[in-house]
């Protein structure tokens, strides 16, 4: 997981010119902000319509909550479709004003 932070990171510090650099100062007791999340389907290039879930007991199957947001997988391209499958889960973070995830196919 804090792969997935570094990258984040390194993409907003490196991305295209138009791209700003975004910090977040924390106070004592505040966390991050992140959802666990079922990939519904493909939206454009890397971006995919997800949902939330919340996860119960060892053996039980996670359930949906809330409506879908479309959230950017920043393990694949952005120039390129996207090839997550449908019912992928994974833990997505509100950077900026995005909701970003990262999942390999």
């Amino acid at each position: 997981m804090a792969d997935s932070l570094e990258m984040v990171e390194r993409l907003v510090r490196e991305g295209s010119p138009s791209v700003q650099e975004v910090a977040t100062v924390a106070s004592p007791g505040a966390r991050a902000a992140a959802w666990a999340i079922k990939v519904k389907s493909l939206a454009l290039y890397n971006v995919y319509n997800v949902v939330a879930v919340v996860i119960g007991e060892p053996g039980s199957l996670p359930v949906e909550i809330g409506q879908q947001v479309q959230a950017v997988n920043v393990a694949e391209s952005f120039l390129q479709q996207g090839t997550l499958l449908a019912g992928t889960h994974a833990i997505m973070f509100r950077v900026a004003d995005r909701n970003v995830f990262y999942a390999k196919p």
